[in-house]
């Protein structure tokens, strides 16, 4: 891959580029995990609907299939979309598979800004983003008993039992919609990029 880095800007903001390709790649691994947590559920329940085959009469059984089979399946081809359209707008995987040692910390800036700019379009154009607390990072909140876990993680001298008194490090993040592309029947989404041939 060649890259004019001359046609950049050279100033650098490293920790946001890593912020950046962090977030991205924590968001490709959910949509993978999805997928194979799904798998095991849909597993699960076929075993638990075979069980119910052999120790129940038929009658008893069906709707024990029919609620294994009206689980949606999550495949892996979201992840793959999402990789093809950070490909497309911000190079990404050109970024991440390139070998960094050769260029100096002012043009892996400069390239930076078109990852962070082509990324950041992605994800305003096809997810929703909302921060999980509206209080400012930096003030004290209290968190309150029975609050969602998956929502607040506690850092530093977690002792007893909520409400916790603490300081706001990171509002956190969650997706609130999904708008990904539709895929044509038929279309191959582990070609992040086609090969291109000049004639």
């Amino acid at each position: 891959m060649n890259i004019d880095l001359s046609a950049f800007p050279t100033t650098i903001d490293t920790l946001h580029l890593g912020l950046g390709i962090s977030a991205v790649l924590f968001l490709v691994l959910f949509l993978t995990k999805n997928k194979s947590s799904t798998d095991q559920e849909i597993l699960e329940n076929n075993i638990e609907a075979s069980v119910a085959d052999i120790e129940q009469p038929v009658e008893k059984t069906i709707p024990e299939v029919t609620k294994a089979a009206a689980l949606k399946e999550s495949t892996p081809e979201a992840a793959l979309q999402l990789l093809t359209l950070l490909q497309q707008e911000a190079r990404f995987i050109d970024f991440t598979q390139e070998d960094l040692s050769t260029y100096s910390d002012a043009d892996i800036g400069a390239v930076a800004r078109v990852v962070h700019e082509g990324s950041k379009k992605i994800l305003n154009d096809y997810f929703t983003l909302e921060a999980i607390r509206s209080e400012e990072e930096e003030t004290s909140i209290s968190i309150s008993e029975g609050f969602n876990a998956s929502e607040v993680r506690l850092t530093g001298n977690v002792v007893g039992h909520a409400p916790f008194n603490g300081t706001l490090i990171h509002k956190g993040w969650k997706v609130s919609e999904v708008k990904l592309p539709k895929l044509a029947a038929g279309h191959d989404a582990s070609i992040i990029a086609p090969a291109e041939v000049e004639l």
